[in-house]
């Protein structure tokens, strides 16, 4: 499964936190994520997570693109939860793209376990058969 990760600046390292604690789940995974969480969570877990522009210089519209293509199946992200903020177009946009495509989101650590627990017991495994780069589809498509 394709996993993308974003995290805002106040909680880096909450998701560095999760992702060590589920690590043993996530290595099982393709992980992309924006550029200072991707460096963050493959420091202090060492797993292998593809690095993408940091959210500012891009990185949310590369996920953005890759769920327009239907390319990720899982999206963690963590968002500032300070009074007065408000989201963005580009959050806005992540959200919206997730509904269309049917894309399972976690803007929390409660949602975030709930959704790699599943993702552990095979209840997502419905989203290979939507994902081109899914093992199915590329084992599919070499016949």
């Amino acid at each position: 499964m394709e996993i993308a990760i974003i995290a805002n600046d106040s909680k880096k390292e909450l998701m560095t936190q999760f992702c060590i604690a589920y690590c043993g789940i996530l290595s099982k995974h393709h992980l992309c994520a924006t550029g200072i969480t991707a460096k963050y969570i493959n420091e202090a877990t060492g797993l292998e997570i593809e690095k993408l522009l940091s959210g500012e210089h891009g990185g949310e519209e590369q996920i953005i693109s890759r769920l327009a293509y239907n390319e990720i199946d899982v999206l963690l992200n963590f968002r500032d939860t300070k009074p007065g903020i408000t989201f963005n177009e580009v959050e806005n946009e992540l959200m919206r793209m997730c509904d269309m495509y049917n894309v399972p989101v976690a803007t929390n650590i409660a949602t975030a376990e709930v959704i790699i627990l599943a993702l552990d017991r095979g209840d997502l495994d419905w989203r290979e058969m939507f994902n081109p780069r899914s093992e199915y589809n590329r084992k599919k498509s070499a016949k």
